[in-house]
């Protein structure tokens, strides 16, 4: 895909690779299940605040998954919504695009985590001035009972997906997401956190 600030971003090519996939994850989730996901396009009102569309494929009462649910969007609006500008203030004001995928799939097994994930590209945008993008997103796990094992794995295949990229990544998005995604009121993270 061709993504720099020199070319035009090409919404086409993020648009096939993001709902091929939604295509890859729901087909081997649907192997592994037994059971299909139903697939579900909508549509915003050209009147709504967010424009946009998006595919929803959600499978229930499966062999595996109780409840599993795979979804893509792609938005539109008016103004950067003031959390994404916050930590970017060179997007404040700007119209945005967001495209993405995300997950959640709630298994059968107590013994088998929740688990969720997303992955987003924004666009934002303004006349006369280049695009600002990036990618975001993020995964974890939420054991209903926790396997010491099982947190060692999740970890390191998340370090090892990062290492090519830079070893300094994991370390940092770790901490990154330890900080956000603890529960203050509980005094501890969410999913399997803190290692």
């Amino acid at each position: 895909m061709p993504f720099n600030l020199q070319t035009q971003i090409d919404i086409a090519a993020l648009k096939d690779y993001f709902l091929g996939l939604q295509d890859r994850i729901t087909s081997a989730m649907s192997a592994l299940d037994g059971e299909v996901f139903v697939a579900d396009n909508w549509q915003k009102p050209e009147d709504s605040k967010l424009k946009g569309y998006g595919r929803t494929c959600i499978l229930n009462d499966g062999n595996i998954l109780e409840k599993g649910g795979v979804g893509f969007s792609h938005v539109r609006g008016d103004q950067m919504p003031p959390s994404a500008s916050h930590h970017r203030p060179e997007v404040a004001g700007r119209s945005f695009e967001a495209m993405g995928v995300s997950l959640v799939f709630h298994p059968r097994n107590p013994k088998v985590p929740t688990t969720h994930m997303n992955v987003r590209c924004f666009i934002a945008q303004a006349p006369d001035k280049e695009p600002v993008w990036w990618f975001g997103g993020g995964f974890d796990l939420t054991p209903y009972y926790g396997v010491d094992e099982d947190c060692k794995h999740f970890h390191q295949t998340a370090k090892d997906a990062l290492n090519p990229f830079g070893e300094d990544l994991y370390p940092r998005f770790k901490k990154w997401c330890d900080e956000y995604f603890y529960l203050k009121h509980r005094e501890e993270p969410r999913g399997i956190g803190i290692l």
